[in-house]
This record gives structure tokens, sequence and C-alpha cells, in this order.
């Protein structure tokens, strides 16, 4: 996943001890009336719950901070963001 990927190149140009990274990453459809923090309140809403294990000799405030980064790669930005998908036919 591309939010490890991130951290781990992050933590290597620091120079800091993460010995290996993993991610686990689960998606389910909820009930919107199930999601408090949710704009929708009707329907289903997608939920991702993402895990970020770091190991290594890491002090708190780098824990931190790879969690900071990895919030920014690109798929997370792309998920977080409002999503528009416009689809035409194509003929052939």
């Amino acid at each position: 996943m591309m939010s490890r990927y991130r951290s781990v190149r992050y933590a290597r140009h620091k120079g800091w001890l993460l010995e290996d990274a993993v991610v686990r990453l689960s998606h389910h459809r909820i009930h919107a009336d199930d999601c408090r923090d949710c704009n929708n309140s009707k329907g289903r809403v997608d939920l991702f719950e993402r895990e970020l294990e770091l190991n290594g000799n890491l002090h708190e405030a780098q824990r931190q901070r790879l969690l900071e980064i990895a919030g920014k790669c690109p798929v997370h930005r792309t998920l977080t963001s409002e999503l528009r998908i416009e689809t035409t036919l194509r003929q052939v």
C-alpha cells in the first residue's frame, strides 16, 4: 500500500530506525445511521479501517510523524476527498 511505501521512504531519508511497516486495511459497508461522523444520514457508507504497525526503535514523535506522512499518500487523499465519477459510452 502506498502509505507504507511513503512511511518507509521518509524514515530512511531521515535516518530513523524503522525496521518494517505493516498496513492492514479492511473495507465495510455500514448503515449511515451507524456512522456518527458521517454527513450522509441515509443508505450505506463505505468504511475503511487502516492499521499501521511501525516496527523499530522509534520515539513517539517519530511514530506520530510517520502516521501523518501515511495520511498524505495519494490513495488516502483520493479516498478522503469528494469523489465524482463520470462515465461515457464509447462507440466502437
